[in-house]
């Protein structure tokens, strides 16, 4: 049965568990989160709402395959998500079964219908579940491909 309790990732509109850099400043961040208990270190970015923290998903992503030549779905994840902090194989896996899509396989990030697909799947893995409907996915989809 699934929890009801929002995620770690969904209480910081960050669905995507990004790492907070006070460098980037991306749109909507509005900080880093409270630590998550008693003596942990806070870690990750707090969005200001889910599309903001959405688009910051794929705003990565585009930049993996644009500025690091990551093309493939492997690629892209296993810079996404290194093997250093995760099971980088089950990962790729995962999101790989659920695009339909093989490892290796070049992804069109600049197809809106191919990244909202993309972006959910790793919201997915990321926190067990995707609580976004499809039409804040698109939002954050559409913010990701915008050029501002």
């Amino acid at each position: 049965m699934e929890s009801s309790a929002p995620t770690r990732g969904e209480r910081n509109n960050n669905p995507g568990n990004i790492d907070f850099e006070p460098r980037n400043a991306w749109r909507g961040q509005v900080g880093i989160e409270s630590p998550p208990e008693p003596g942990a270190r806070p870690r990750f970015a707090v969005f200001d709402c889910a599309e903001n923290g959405i688009r910051a998903i794929g705003k990565l992503l585009l930049h993996y395959r644009r500025a690091g030549g990551c093309h493939s779905l492997r690629a892209m994840l296993e810079r996404w998500a290194p093997a250093t902090e995760n099971d980088a194989a089950a990962y790729v896996a995962d999101v790989a079964r659920r695009l339909g899509v093989a490892p290796e396989a070049p992804l069109d990030l600049e197809n809106p219908t191919l990244l909202q697909a993309l972006l959910a799947a790793i919201i997915r893995h990321e926190n067990g579940r995707c609580i976004y409907s499809p039409e804040i996915l698109a939002e954050g989809a559409r913010r990701a491909l915008a050029s501002s």
